[in-house]
């Protein structure tokens, strides 16, 4: 049994991607609690059967937006980490016919969301 030529071994590009796809779930899933936390006030107050239900005031928002804002830091320092990572990867060192870009867009598109929902959440 042989070894792979690490100067050819594709792992390292799987890997790599892999862990893109671990930050990119951590991202979701921090702005996904940051999303909760914004909104418990409202079911609190839902909860209460308070008859004036206005989206919730306090601290529940801001925290919520904050919460939200870590997971799109999260998912940009990840992408950006796999940037540059693929970009000191040899041509041989990448799968033959494999879009890099693929995931890249799916990541910063779901960070600039996050960024729209942090803010939607403040008003």
């Amino acid at each position: 049994m042989s070894t792979p030529d690490p100067a050819t071994d594709l792992r390292v590009y799987f890997a790599a991607e892999r862990t893109l796809l671990a930050w990119v779930r951590t991202g979701i899933t921090v702005m996904a609690f940051g999303f909760v936390i914004a909104r418990f006030g409202l079911f609190l107050r839902y909860v209460a059967h308070d008859p004036g239900l206005l989206p919730a005031r306090g601290l529940s928002p801001i925290l919520g937006a904050g919460m939200v804002w870590l997971g799109v830091l999260a998912m940009v320092g990840g992408t950006l980490q796999y940037q540059l990572f693929c970009r000191r990867l040899a041509g041989s060192e990448r799968p033959p016919r494999i879009a890099v870009g693929f995931g890249l867009v799916i990541a910063w598109a779901l960070a600039m969301t996050g960024l729209l929902l942090g803010i939607v959440l403040l008003r």
